[in-house]
C-alpha cells in the first residue's frame, strides 16, 4: 500500500489542473499530426524545417554560400544530406564557452526495399526487404503496410513515394502460414519463426494482358511508369522504406496515451524541436541535433559517428568572425548536452525483466538514464553525478516529472544512444526520453504526459543549464 501511494505521487496526471490536462491533449495533437506524416528520415528533416523556418529560422548554408555573418539572436539551422538536421538559437556568449545540445535520432526500425527488389513467382509480384535495426520479425507480418520514399532517376531527378497512405490508397504487406498449415512453424525458436529473406512484400496478382512471361510484374512496372515515371532500373538508386500504414491514434479509453509508428525516437525529436522553438534568446547558443542511422549503430554520413556536427560548428563559429581549431574544440568540450532518447517503460505483462526501483514508468514524467550498455555497462555512457544533481535542481525548480530508470535488469539486455558519440569530445551528457511500451513493434505506445513532461524538461534545461 505504501509503494502504491508513493507512485501515485510521482505520476504526472495527480499535479494537471483541467487546464493543464487540456494542455498535454493539446500538444499530443500536434505530436500525433508529425507521427502520421514523417515516417522516414528524410520526412521528419522536410517537416523540422517548415516548421523551423515559420518560427524564424534561417538556413545556414545560404549564409554561408553568400559569405555573410551571424550574430546572438540568430535562429539557423542545417540540412544534412536530407536526413540529419541541427538547430541552433545563438548565444549571448561566444561559442567556445559550449553549448547546450538537445540530441534525438529519426530513423526508426523499417523494411528497406533491396535494390534489386522486384520479382514474380507463381503469378504474384513482390518486393525484396533487407530489415533494419532491432526488430521481432514475427511482428511484421500480416500487417497493412505503406511504401515510403525517394527515387533519383540517372539524370538526378528526385521522385518522391508515398503509397498506402491517404484515403482510398492501396496497401501492401507480408503473408503469413495458417495456423492449420503451421505445424513446424510454430516449433521453431521465436527469433526464426519468421526469416529475415521472407519479409517479402506482397504488391501485386493481375497479369498484364497480351504479355507471356512475368506478366503481374510487368504490370507493375506499367502502373509505377505511368504514376511515377520511374523504371526498374531506377530502383537501384532509390531509397524505399516499407512502414506500418496508418496514423497515430489515440490509445486507451480516457485516452491517455498515443499509439503510433516510430515513437523510437520521433518522440524525442518532437519534444526537442519544439522546446528550441520556446526560446527568443539564450546565454550560451542553444543546438537541438537530429540524425540518423541510431539504429544500426549510428554508423555512416548521416549518423552521429561522422563528423558532421563538428563540422556545422566549425562552419558556424567562421560565420561569427572567432574561428579556430582550439576554439571549437572548446566549444564541444564545454558543453552540455541531452541525449534525448526513449528507454523501455514498465510492462506489467513482462516484469520478469526490470527491477521496480530502477525502472521507467508511464505517466511518471522525463526519463534519465544514467547509463545505457550491456552487462557490465559495456558500450555505454555513464554520466558524472554533479551533472546529474545540475540537472535535478534544474527540474525541480521547473517543477517538471522527471524519473530515472536502467534499461532492465543486469544481464537481461541493454542498447546504446547516440550519448556515447558526443561524449567523446568530453562534453558533459546523459540520456534522457519518454518511456516506450513495445518498443521497435509497428505500433509502439506512449503516455502523453511523459510527452509532455519531456518537452518541459528540454526546455527547463535549455534555459538554465
Amino acid at each position: 500500500m505504501e509503494e502504491t501511494k508513493e507512485k501515485q505521487k510521482k505520476n504526472a496526471w495527480n499535479k494537471y489542473d483541467d487546464a493543464q490536462i487540456e494542455k498535454v491533449m493539446q500538444y499530443n495533437e500536434g505530436y500525433k499530426k508529425f507521427l502520421s506524416a514523417c515516417k522516414t528520415e528524410r520526412e521528419c528533416v522536410k517537416e523540422a524545417i517548415c516548421q523551423a523556418e515559420e518560427k524564424g529560422y534561417k538556413d545556414l548554408k545560404k549564409i554561408i554560400e553568400k559569405n555573410k555573418k551571424v550574430k546572438a539572436g540568430d535562429k539557423l539551422y542545417y540540412n544534412h544530406m536530407d536526413k540529419a538536421l541541427v538547430l541552433f538559437l545563438v548565444g549571448e556568449e561566444p561559442l567556445e564557452k559550449g553549448m547546450k545540445i538537445l540530441g534525438a535520432h529519426i530513423d526508426s526500425p523499417r523494411l528497406d526495399i533491396k535494390q534489386n527488389p522486384l520479382y514474380e513467382d507463381t503469378e504474384m509480384a513482390l518486393l525484396d526487404t533487407h530489415y533494419y535495426g532491432g526488430v521481432k520479425k514475427y511482428q511484421w507480418v500480416t500487417l497493412p503496410m505503406a511504401l515510403h520514399g525517394v527515387v533519383i532517376k540517372k539524370d538526378g531527378t528526385k521522385v518522391e513515394i508515398v503509397i498506402g497512405e491517404e484515403e482510398g490508397d492501396p496497401v501492401v504487406g507480408i503473408s503469413d502460414l495458417l495456423p492449420h498449415l503451421a505445424g513446424e512453424q510454430m516449433k521453431k525458436n521465436a527469433s526464426i519463426v519468421v526469416e529475415g529473406e521472407d519479409l517479402n512484400i506482397l504488391i501485386g496478382s493481375m497479369p498484364l494482358k497480351g504479355v507471356e512471361k512475368d506478366a503481374v510484374k510487368e504490370n507493375i512496372l506499367k502502373l509505377l511508369k505511368e504514376k511515377y515515371n520511374i523504371e526498374e532500373e531506377d530502383f537501384i538508386s532509390a531509397e524505399m522504406e516499407c512502414v506500418p500504414a496508418g496514423k497515430a491514434r489515440d490509445y486507451g479509453l480516457d485516452r491517455s496515451m498515443v499509439m503510433g509508428y516510430g515513437h523510437d525516437d520521433r518522440v524525442c525529436a518532437y519534444t526537442s524541436f519544439t522546446a528550441m522553438f520556446q526560446l527568443k534568446k539564450t546565454d550560451r547558443t542553444c543546438a537541438c541535433l537530429l540524425v540518423d542511422k541510431e539504429e544500426i549503430g549510428s554508423i555512416g554520413a548521416t549518423g552521429m559517428e561522422s563528423k558532421f556536427f563538428e563540422n556545422v560548428v566549425s562552419e558556424l563559429m567562421d560565420r561569427l568572425g572567432d574561428y579556430s581549431e582550439l576554439k571549437v574544440r572548446r566549444a564541444m568540450q564545454n558543453s552540455q548536452m541531452l541525449s534525448s532518447d526513449v528507454s523501455a517503460a514498465f510492462d506489467p505483462n513482462y516484469p520478469s525483466v526490470n527491477e521496480k526501483k530502477n525502472t521507467a514508468y508511464f505517466g511518471y514524467g522525463l526519463t534519465f538514464n544514467k547509463f545505457t550498455g550491456a552487462r557490465g555497462k559495456s558500450g555505454s555512457n555513464d554520466a558524472n553525478p554533479e551533472y546529474i544533481a545540475r540537472l535535478r535542481a534544474v527540474m525541480e525548480k521547473h517543477n517538471v516529472s522527471f524519473q530515472t530508470a536502467e534499461l532492465g535488469k543486469v544481464d537481461v539486455g541493454g542498447g546504446g544512444t547516440i550519448a556515447k558519440f558526443m561524449a567523446s569530445y568530453s562534453m558533459e551528457v546523459i540520456d534522457s526520453g519518454v518511456p516506450v511500451l513495445s518498443m521497435h513493434a509497428p505500433w509502439e505506445i506512449v503516455s502523453k504526459a511523459d510527452v509532455y513532461e519531456a518537452m518541459c524538461g528540454y526546455v527547463a534545461f535549455l534555459k538554465e543549464i
